[in-house]
């Protein structure tokens, strides 16, 4: 059973969450404050946290930075602050997903299985199907359904090898930028927008509806298997 460790000051969401994710079949423990959220995360092992930011004892971005100091533990951030600036700094501190109050169960369940299912360091993905393509990461290849080789650039490749390997994982445009190209390019958005535009018109069946790799306007970009 998924361990899921909640963290919020909010009593209502506290109790609305433990009751909804545990008639899902989740584990659930849940926490108040920063200083709770830390201990329970040392003592209990989640195998997920919901974190909010709006923290009475410590800012939750520094939570985050506590945690990603010792456990990869997935985080998926449970905040009111809907502004691209908290959620970017959200992402850059180290959580995998931001989800905005108002939410719905379904939205936060779908984001929860979504990070679970998200490719662990050191496990290999031998292929992935993206639209009617299969992606092969081991000999790293695109082919079509029909057999057909698609050629991919050296950038295109690495752009969508880092996407498709966290499948449902919001992946912010400075952390694309920084593997892609470089550190000194975390500020050339338009190279991303260039690039994901020509990966579209290759995989997608309509590059401009598409399914699989979506734009998270002012964030960054998510692989939708």
């Amino acid at each position: 059973m998924t361990r899921v460790l909640v963290v919020d000051d909010e009593p209502q969401i506290l109790r609305a969450l433990r009751i909804n994710l545990r008639a899902r079949d989740y584990e659930v423990d849940t926490a108040a404050d920063g200083t709770e959220a830390l201990r329970k995360a040392g003592s209990w092992h989640p195998d997920l946290i919901v974190l909010d930011l709006g923290l009475p004892d410590i800012e939750g971005l520094d939570v985050i930075h506590g945690l990603r100091g010792w456990t990869p533990t997935p985080i998926i951030v449970l905040s009111g602050r809907a502004g691209s600036r908290d959620k970017v700094e959200a992402l850059e501190a180290g959580a995998d997903d931001y989800v905005t109050k108002p939410f719905t169960i379904e939205e936060l369940v779908a984001r929860i299985r979504a990070v679970s299912r998200r490719v662990g360091p050191g496990e290999s993905v031998p292929s992935v199907a993206v639209g009617g393509h299969t992606v092969d990461l081991a000999g790293k290849t695109v082919t079509a359904a029909d057999g057909t080789a698609l050629r991919l650039t050296p950038t295109e490749w690495h752009l969508l090898e880092i996407l498709v390997r966290n499948p449902g994982k919001l992946i912010s445009q400075r952390q694309l930028l920084a593997e892609v190209w470089g550190p000194h390019y975390t500020s050339e958005t338009h190279y991303l927008r260039q690039y994901m535009a020509q990966l579209r018109r290759k995989l997608e069946p309509d590059h401009t509806h598409p399914r699989h790799l979506l734009t998270e306007p002012g964030m960054g970009y998510r692989f939708q298997p």
